[in-house]
């Protein structure tokens, strides 16, 4: 078994396109996607017009929520374009993407936690605003009642792999299209890759164990770091042109 997850592609059909065609190399033919496919000032009807003929199962993100559960004028700044592009057929197949799911009675997927799509898991952010590894034991109690060998989140767009107690393994693969990010949840903080990358990654069963790979893909990141300039977001400009934020 072994197959790719892609996450938090955020409208960046040039990382997406790189990403898919990176995929295609390795042979590898099952996707999973996990969520936050479509929104910020990228372009969000480029985007679901390549995840829509996709042969790939797909989760819902906290920025697929908002498109669908909000009118649009109480919607954000990333979210609010992104609906705009968007045509009503492509909001009911979004609208038809479940928040989790069990792919090949193996693995469970989710956007960030199994009950929440807005909390950081393998990630946490302590009051002075620095992001690191959260502890074991917080990690622990969201996969309580997760009884898949294998645990795919997304949300931070930090890659990360995590091995339980008990043998199960959880991976983030990372953000497809964007490398950082502000935020002010729970306290104000920034996430940045560090490299302009379209990252995802690659997971096999070798026998009774799980083998994750990580893929940091190289794509024409100053494009889309010119169009976020063009739709006045000079922060994500910088992150998808150099994985910082500043």
């Amino acid at each position: 078994m072994r197959f790719a997850a892609i996450a938090d592609v955020h409208g960046n059909h040039l990382a997406l396109e790189a990403v898919l065609a990176d995929i295609r190399a390795l042979g590898v033919t099952d996707i999973v996607n996990l969520g936050d496919m479509l929104s910020g000032p990228l372009d969000a009807r480029r985007t679901i017009e390549m995840l829509m003929p996709l042969d790939a199962v797909h989760v819902l993100g906290n920025h697929d929520r908002y498109l669908l559960d909000r009118p649009p004028e109480k919607m954000g700044s990333w979210d609010r374009p992104a609906h705009d592009a968007l045509n009503a057929a492509q909001l009911d197949w979004l609208r038809a993407q479940p928040m989790t799911l069990v792919f090949r009675d193996q693995v469970f997927l989710c956007h960030a936690t199994p009950g929440n799509d807005e909390i950081y898991w393998l990630d946490i952010v302590h009051p002075d605003g620095a992001v690191a590894l959260s502890p074991l034991d917080r990690i622990e109690q969201f996969a309580h009642g997760v009884t898949q060998p294998l645990i795919l989140c997304a949300h931070t767009h930090l890659a990360r792999a995590v091995g339980l107690r008990d043998g199960r393994l959880i991976v983030n693969p990372g953000s497809v299209g964007c490398p950082g990010f502000r935020d002010k949840h729970p306290y104000p903080h920034v996430v940045e890759a560090g490299t302009p990358h379209a990252r995802y990654a690659i997971l096999e069963l070798a026998g009774d164990a799980w083998q994750v790979t990580f893929r940091h893909v190289a794509y024409d990141h100053e494009a889309m770091a010119a169009l976020a300039r063009r739709n006045n977001q000079p922060e994500l400009a910088n992150a998808l042109a150099t994985g910082w934020i500043k």
